[in-house]
């Protein structure tokens, strides 16, 4: 007999799932592009409950019904166009993020001579300059969250002004370990928008490495449904893959 979960038992893993889902609420018919296990498992919960015209994809040329079936050809040219009209959200990574949504994907350390080398600037640009894309951040810490990222991979609001390109930038959301967070501060800059049950705004603060615009009132993370919740642990994630991303 299968019982009910109740909000009392949710993971810190699931509410990171549920803002992940939150990042595709409305967007209506747009290629959700999530990078990530815990935004994979989003996306799949945002099409399964209150965003069904979204689009998802195998990862490489086709795009695919909830249950992996494959239902369409997305060739490369397509998925361009896409890209460069605004109809994809993508949710990336970041080894880096500043106050204004830039991200460093590319090494760490003076470019000239890094101390560390990471991915590489790959798609970034394009992404953060032609369609939606949000962050999903599993550590949140100082070294994450930084006063400047070493390297520019993704554009950050302040650099789209200044180079004039902001018709189709935009950066929804960041969700990390520890809270959900936007660009409404002053100047776009990032915004605390609410904290995941069991976190302060000041562990928040303390693990963040510049000053985020916090309300005078933060509020949880939503509670999931209690479909929500069998979703994700009897549908989408029966392994319990996502408690390996995010512990406790």
């Amino acid at each position: 007999m299968t019982t009910t979960p109740t909000t009392a038992t949710v993971t810190r893993a699931e509410y990171c799932v549920i803002a992940c889902a939150e990042a595709w609420r409305d967007n209506g018919e747009v290629l959700a592009s999530p990078m990530g296990l815990i935004p994979s498992f989003g996306a799949r919960l945002a099409k399964r409950t209150f965003s069904p015209d979204l689009l998802l994809t195998d990862g490489e040329a086709m795009l695919v019904g909830l249950d992996g079936t494959a239902e369409g050809w997305l060739p490369y040219r397509r998925h361009l166009t896409m890209v460069t009209g605004g109809r994809r959200h993508v949710m990336m990574g970041a080894s880096q993020i500043d106050r204004f949504g830039n991200q460093n994907i590319s090494c760490i350390g003076d470019w000239e001579r890094p101390a560390r080398q990471l991915l590489g600037v790959r798609g970034a640009p394009v992404n953060t300059l032609n369609n939606p894309v949000s962050y999903w951040i599993p550590k949140h810490s100082t070294r994450v969250f930084v006063e400047r990222v070493d390297l520019v991979s993704g554009v950050g609001y302040d650099r789209a002004e200044a180079a004039g390109v902001t018709r189709f930038h935009h950066l929804p959301r960041v969700v990390s370990d520890l809270g959900v967070f936007d660009f409404g501060g002053p100047g776009h800059a990032m915004r605390l928008v609410s904290v995941h049950p069991g976190v302060t705004v000041g562990e928040v603060r303390a693990a963040t490495g510049f000053e985020l615009t916090v309300a005078e009132e933060v509020p949880y993370t939503r509670e999931p449904t209690p479909d929500e919740l069998r979703l994700i642990r009897e549908v989408i994630d029966p392994e319990g893959l996502r408690a390996r991303e995010v512990r406790g």
